[in-house]
Order: structure tokens, then C-alpha cells, then sequence
């Protein structure tokens, strides 16, 4: 069994985006030489997601919007957590709504995607460097 581990650092100009990352998942892959096994990737920052969907601008100013009307912004002053002198008490909720990571199977030397499938990172508190580790174990 061989094991491959990388950070991905990521530094998003906006306070919200979501990447599709999945070319960088494939060249970790790549540079794994894993064939057949698991990759893990997951976000290293609580206000932060990584998930699995479809890669649709129409989708993704869906995803926007919804998880807007479930946490909003603002007022600020709604969160307990913007007490401790933070604003982003709603990135947190919204980061665990999407998710903190995503484990695809890896089958001859390619995550093994369902139709349209691909990896992305939500970034709901930006405008820093953040990472994702990606893990792959298997032969």
C-alpha cells in the first residue's frame, strides 16, 4: 500500500467562491502513481468546504443564493461566534452545510466520477491563503 499526501493552498480575493479543483486533484493523482485506492480531499480551514457537484454556473449561483437566505451575512450582529471580534460567524454555518471533504475511488489511475461529478472548493471566508490536503492511499 503506498500513501501520497499534498496541500493545495488557495488565496480567494472575495469573501465567497467556489473552484472547481479537480484538475489539481488529477495532477496530485498523477504524481501519486496510485492506480487503484481512495483519494481524500479536505478542507484544512473551518470556514472553508469541499464538495462534489456539477460544474454549472447557474448551479453555482443557486448554491450562492440559498446558502445566503440560510446564514446571511449580515447583520453581523446575529452570530454569537462575531462576538469573539470576528465577522464570519455565517462562513462557518455555510461551511457546515457544504461539507468539510470528499473521498473518491480511484480505479485505473482516475477518480472514478459519476456523470458531470467534479471536486470543488467553497471558500466562504476569504480574501487569505487557506489549504486542502489531499490524501491518496491505495496501489
Amino acid at each position: 500500500m503506498q500513501s501520497y499526501r499534498k496541500e493545495l493552498w488557495f488565496d480567494i480575493p472575495t469573501r465567497r467562491e467556489f473552484r472547481n479543483i479537480t484538475p489539481d486533484v488529477d495532477a496530485c493523482l498523477a504524481e501519486s502513481g496510485i492506480l487503484e485506492g481512495l483519494c481524500l480531499v479536505n478542507a484544512m480551514h473551518i470556514t472553508a468546504s469541499v464538495f462534489i457537484n456539477d460544474d454549472e454556473s447557474g448551479l453555482h449561483q443557486d448554491y450562492e443564493r440559498w446558502l445566503e437566505q440560510l446564514a446571511p451575512h449580515e447583520p453581523t450582529s446575529r452570530y454569537r461566534h462575531n462576538l469573539t471580534g470576528e465577522d464570519n460567524g455565517d462562513a462557518h454555518l455555510k461551511r457546515q452545510v457544504m461539507g468539510r471533504e470528499v473521498t473518491v475511488a480511484v480505479t485505473g489511475g482516475a477518480l472514478d466520477f459519476g456523470p458531470w461529478e467534479q471536486i470543488f472548493y467553497g471558500e466562504f471566508d476569504g480574501r487569505r491563503r487557506k489549504r486542502v490536503l489531499v490524501k491518496i492511499i491505495g496501489e
